[in-house]
């Protein structure tokens, strides 16, 4: 057998490691922990940081070294390892960025360097571009026509993300699904997000727009060296630490705001305006959006809106604000109403039902009325049919609100916009999962026909529900703050998107320990909280939060919880490989769980519970290397879900038990394990379950 070198084995760990999104990369890293554990001659904590790693690859080094058989174990787990770096196809989609403008004009000298950042030597320097100026200005306009007019430079795709509401983790998820990824292999950990998408890009020729940044430190992990990427970082301001060519974007020169106002709205209405035309250049003050949003009322009278909160003339409002208040003074009553409670707090984007409940009108009209604001460039709108607020448009509606609808008014739209997002998750959460005691109790009025549709309802507005919780915590509605966290538990358990949710859930918790203290709600929100650290790989965060939702539950006299709760702990327990500490964890769950009486809440979960118990038992077991134990566990929780008709968790345990035979060379054994797996996902959505079947099954006809 050839040596194995200290490399292979770091990369083997390094790719298991990244590979945890979905529940084969969770089986994979279980199994590595084991087989580590059997190399090692003990029990091994699993590595969370790149010295920790190497100290593990060493650790396997010097031992399969000296011992064949235990480079035979190795050799074998890692045959069924894919590589890092496997997305080596084609992208998905060519061109990710926005629709360019009809009409552009000047901007010459910003192109100019922008071109030659683009063409200039590679010299180890990452061609990095920030383009900057004030809201409104263009930079957005600029960078995304640039980008339409290079498109011959950058054969492997064009990557756009609007970074207003997005952290650097979110956003290096949203990338690598424009990269062709699908969610379920996009690593949950922040780094290894950054390592996969850097080695995604390492060998491409594409053009990379990351648009309203706001600080270096938000862009510095989407950044790469590598020589056939161009960046284009576009913000309202320069951005400290980021070492880029700066292009700043200023005011159209006045000739070239007359010239895009002509492109607009044609040559006879420029000299019908004549004597107004001065007046609104000096006005719009060469900002593009103010020229555009301008155009309309070359043709149109500008009423005198009596409601309107600052004068046309006000010096408080900037360029952006004076043409926000101009085209409002243009608006039906209806629309100028929608335009301001709808504003009054910073959705990420809304869609005509959430409009539609803070303006306290029918959903159909408020089609209608996005359809006005967003022709009067009051809003901008997105490409799923949602609308969201420029900061300095909705900056003008919040003011007018507050002037013209009054504090109590204003208070209420925004808590009936939260009440709207919290009837949509309380709905979807019941629908996503009907059996689940933690997901929040009461009636909905909007419901959902499946499971699938209520977790993609979920998913669509995972970002809005986050603002609304921030939402209610600001207005101390803290009842409405827990039942929100509660109704992401679907979310989180199906579909993941623990980067988007991790504020909100940590406010639950938070909210949780000052107004429910020792509570079943405390121990669900530290639960939900244990459970997306967890996935993150933010174990140290993860391991307190779990015994704080241990400690709510059983002073709670929550029984289920408790032992739920307990539980978690375990399931950490096996991602960081220490196995031992997670059979006790299961052990003690198991205790628990007799607790629960006949009559008692909980009783009718109880034999499935305990189903999954034994199965955590056996994976515990396999990992501490106690096989003939483990085969025993695992035989139990199968005959409970082929009993009960569970085709997921039997197939989940019968791969189990094929793992724990392949752990032991048992090829010949473990292949009707496996093809029984098969056969039981056979009308199951379990496409990432189904390729870790395979890889197992190539491995067993190989080596039997």
């Amino acid at each position: 057998m050839d040596p194995i070198s200290m490399g292979a084995i770091g990369a083997v760990l390094g790719a298991v490691g990244s590979g945890m999104a979905n529940e084969a990369g969770r089986w994979a890293w279980e199994s590595a922990g084991g087989v580590v554990r059997r190399i090692a001659g003990r029990e091994v904590v699993a590595p969370t940081t790149p010295g920790q790693l190497t100290e593990v690859a060493h650790l396997v080094h010097d031992r399969v070294r000296s011992d064949p058989q235990l480079a035979r174990a190795w050799t074998l787990f890692a045959q069924g390892v894919p590589a890092q770096g496997a997305l080596t196809g084609t992208f998905a989609r060519r061109a990710g960025l926005p629709a360019s403008p009809r009409f552009f004009t000047d901007r010459q000298e910003a192109l100019k360097s922008l071109d030659k950042e683009a063409t200039r030597a590679f010299d180890g320097r990452p061609r990095l571009a920030l383009l900057h100026g004030p809201e409104g200005i263009g930079t957005s306009t600029l960078a995304i026509h640039w980008g339409w007019r290079q498109q011959s430079r950058f054969p492997d795709g064009q990557l756009y993300v609007d970074l207003r509401t997005l952290g650097p983790d979110a956003a290096l998820g949203m990338l690598l699904r424009q990269l062709g990824l699908p969610a379920e292999e996009i690593p949950p950990a922040a780094a290894d997000r950054a390592d996969l998408f850097r080695g995604c890009l390492a060998d491409r020729r594409l053009l990379l727009v990351l648009d309203h940044a706001q600080s270096a430190g938000q862009v510095r992990a989407l950044l790469t060296s590598a020589p056939g990427v161009v960046t284009v970082v576009v913000a309202r301001r320069p951005l400290t630490g980021l070492d880029a060519l700066r292009v700043q974007v200023g005011p159209l020169a006045r000739k070239d705001a007359k010239r895009l106002l002509t492109e607009l709205v044609g040559k006879p209405a420029i000299g019908a305006a004549r004597a107004t035309l001065p007046d609104l250049l000096d006005r719009c003050a060469g900002s593009p959006y103010a020229l555009r949003a301008a155009a309309p009322r070359l043709t149109a009278p500008v009423p005198a809106r009596s409601e309107s909160a600052q004068s046309p003339s006000d010096p408080a409002l900037d360029t952006v604000g004076r043409a926000a208040e101009d085209s409002y003074r243009l608006l039906t009553p209806d629309a100028a109403r929608l335009y301001r409670l709808a504003g009054l707090y910073a959705w990420p984007a809304l869609d005509a039902a959430a409009a539609a409940r803070a303006a306290d009108l029918a959903e159909e009209d408020a089609v209608h009325l996005l359809d006005e604001l967003a022709a009067a460039l009051l809003l901008d709108p997105t490409d799923v049919g949602r609308y969201r607020y420029r900061p300095a448009v909705r900056a003008h509606a919040e003011r007018t609100a507050a002037a013209t609808d009054g504090i109590a008014a204003c208070s209420a739209a925004v808590t009936r916009t939260v009440e709207h997002y919290l009837d949509l998750a309380v709905g979807a959460a019941q629908a996503a999962l009907p059996e689940s005691w933690r997901v929040p109790s009461g009636t909905s009025p909007i419901s959902y026909r499946d499971r699938g549709t209520a977790v993609a309802a979920l998913a669509a507005e995972a970002q809005n529900l986050v603002q609304a919780v921030r939402a209610a915590e600001e207005f101390g509605d803290w009842d409405t703050v827990v039942r929100l966290c509660q109704a992401l538990w679907p979310l989180q358990l199906k579909a993941g998107h623990h980067d988007v949710l991790l504020s909100a859930l940590q406010a639950g918790a938070r909210t949780a320990d000052a107004h429910f203290t020792d509570s079943r709600t405390a121990g669900s929100l530290h639960a939900q909280l244990a459970h997306t650290y967890t996935e993150l790989r933010r174990w140290d965060e993860a391991e307190p939060e779990a015994l704080a939702a241990a400690r709510a539950e059983r002073a709670a006299g929550h029984t289920r919880g408790h032992a739920s709760a307990v539980e978690f702990l375990g399931l950490l327990r096996l991602r960081q490989w220490r196995f031992t500490e997670a059979y006790d964890c299961f052990d003690e769950a198991y205790r628990i769980l007799d607790g629960i009486g006949p009559t008692d809440e909980g009783a009718a979960d109880l034999a499935r519970a305990r189903a999954l118990l034994e199965r955590h038992r056996g994976r515990a077991l396999r990992g501490q290397g106690r096989r003939d134990e483990a085969r025993e566990r695992l035989e139990q929780a199968l005959s409970f879900f082929r009993d009960t008709g569970e085709a997921y968790n039997t197939a989940r345990t019968l791969t189990d038990l094929a793992e724990t035979r392949l752990d032991g060379g048992e090829f010949t054994e473990a292949l009707p394990l496996v093809d029984a797996a098969i056969t039981a996902l056979g009308q199951e959505n379990a496409a990432y379950h189904l390729a870790h079947l395979r890889t197992l099954r190539e491995r067993c006809v190989s080596a039997g």
